[in-house]
């Protein structure tokens, strides 16, 4: 079984890398799901089909990690009919998460696609590097998280604005639960027992979601 990459939390010297860590919890955790992202097309289960990036190739290395803060299901996802998954790097507890190693500029353009706006432009890396958080616009995913640095290139990803406490919470859907997990799983760093506690102990899907439920989507 892979072990859990280390992440330096030292700033990040550099004002515009090339390179970058997108740093996914939720659905891109998973290989396929990302692939989407990247070279466009529509995920099995989802309804919405992506453009994808300027550069079509698919991370050089995806490496599992965990990240200081909290996973939590909130608002209605139109592509997946039920809860999203968000980050709250301010709560007790850890995130795990997988870290694909991708151009700056197709982090670019998988941010704008989970903002729902057109891909083509390069994001202004500075504030997040300089202050590990840079908020683009006031909704979800529009809010970049540093949250250190593995081989001296940074570790982002985004999140919404507001913290786990100041939104209503919903479950995710079975789709969507199953492209987590299973790319958690996929990770090689956690088994599917340890998968199945993280996720149905999480706001928004605990009570709704069972840890016996969630291995059988893994399985």
């Amino acid at each position: 079984m892979a072990g859990v990459h280390r992440i330096d939390p030292a700033a990040v010297e550099e004002s515009a890398p090339q390179r970058v860590w997108y740093t996914s919890y939720g659905s891109n955790t998973h290989l396929d799901r990302l692939a989407c992202y990247i070279k466009g097309g529509q995920p099995l289960g989802a309804s919405r089909v992506y453009p994808g990036c300027r550069d079509r190739a698919l991370p050089s290395r995806s490496v599992p990690v965990e990240l200081k803060g909290a996973l939590y299901f909130a608002t209605e996802s139109a592509v997946w009919a039920g809860g999203r998954a968000f980050y709250d790097p301010e709560c007790e507890g850890r995130l795990y998460a997988r870290a694909h190693l991708v151009s700056a500029s197709q982090f670019a353009d998988i941010a704008a696609q989970e903002m729902y706006r057109a891909p083509g432009a390069d994001l202004d890396l500075s504030e997040v590097l300089a202050s590990g958080v840079a908020r683009l616009g006031s909704g979800r995913y529009e809010t970049l998280v540093c949250a250190g640095q593995m081989d001296g290139l940074p570790v982002l990803t985004f999140t919404a604005p507001w913290s786990a406490d100041e939104v209503a919470l919903a479950p995710p859907s079975s789709a969507y639960v199953r492209y987590l997990a299973s790319g958690l799983f996929q990770a090689g760093a956690w088994d599917a027992a340890t998968i199945a506690a993280y996720l149905a102990a999480s706001r928004g899907a605990a009570g709704t979601w069972t840890q016996h439920a969630i291995r059988d989507l893994i399985e």
